[in-house]
């Protein structure tokens, strides 16, 4: 994973997913392509098609183990590195259940395709310093003359596999840079869709504006990313902490605060 993924326990991560739906139907659909294999194939197949079905084995094994580590190296965040696993996982499966019958991958796309309708997968539970907000709680503090100068806000769907990847960043951020004068709000527009036009924010996925973070100064939006022009839907940089660090300014507020301005 990424340098700035650090902070996140690899064990307290592991127990929080035994306990999610999402991970738990994952792991047994996994789980029943051993049984599968090992139970029924041995009696059912031909041996030149066990025999075939076991090189193909080893080849999805060092396919995502290679992929699968080339993906932690690139990616910030677990819940992105857990997403791209899963997907390549999915893959290697169904190619490997079609190798042994086709009726069995069909089988295979319908269960995923049941567990995506009734699960999604959970995004970073932590909150930094950065507190969840309806949309009039958040227009309620930044009405108010006695609250932070600034405050940044992420605008986000829980069903949104975007925001979930870029979960952590905002939180992870409210840690480094929150202050008396910046503070940072989460707004989720699944549970709110009716605030996402009075903010400007599409909640269609094609329009690529989940999420959106938005810079308010004493009430009014001052910058916001992704910004609402043509090339910001379909082309959207990877969201890091980095990145939204870069485009706020958040190093020169800070300096700014700490240099009494």
């Amino acid at each position: 994973m990424g340098k700035e993924s650090n902070s996140i326990d690899p064990i307290q991560l592991l127990n929080g997913m035994v306990s999610e739906p999402y991970y738990l139907f994952h792991f047994l659909t996994f789980f029943s392509y051993f049984v599968i294999r090992f139970n029924f194939a041995s009696q059912l197949l031909d041996s030149h098609i066990i025999h075939h079905l076991l090189r193909r084995e080893i080849q999805m094994l060092l396919v995502f183990a290679i992929l699968a580590l080339v993906k932690g190296v690139r990616e910030e965040t677990w819940e992105a590195f857990i997403a791209d696993a899963l997907f390549l996982a999915k893959i290697c499966l169904f190619a490997l259940a079609f190798t042994m019958d086709r009726r069995l991958a069909v089988w295979y796309i319908i269960v995923f395709l049941v567990i995506h309708m009734l699960a999604q997968q959970p995004p970073f539970q932590g909150l930094g310093t950065s507190s969840k907000l309806t949309p009039l709680q958040l227009e309620s503090l930044l009405a108010e003359g006695n609250t932070s100068r600034l405050w940044l806000v992420e605008f986000c769907a829980s069903y949104s596999s975007s925001c979930i990847r870029s979960s952590q960043q905002l939180p992870e951020l409210s840690i480094t840079y929150s202050n008396k004068n910046l503070s940072f709000g989460i707004v989720d527009l699944g549970l709110f869709p009716n605030a996402a036009e009075k903010c400007g924010v599409s909640l269609s996925g094609s329009m690529g504006q989940l999420p959106t973070f938005i810079l308010f100064e004493n009430g009014a939006e001052i910058a916001r990313f992704p910004e609402l022009d043509f090339e910001a839907r379909f082309f959207n940089p990877t969201i890091t902490k980095g990145l939204l660090s870069r485009h706020f300014e958040l190093d020169r507020h800070l300096l700014e605060y700490v240099n009494g301005k």
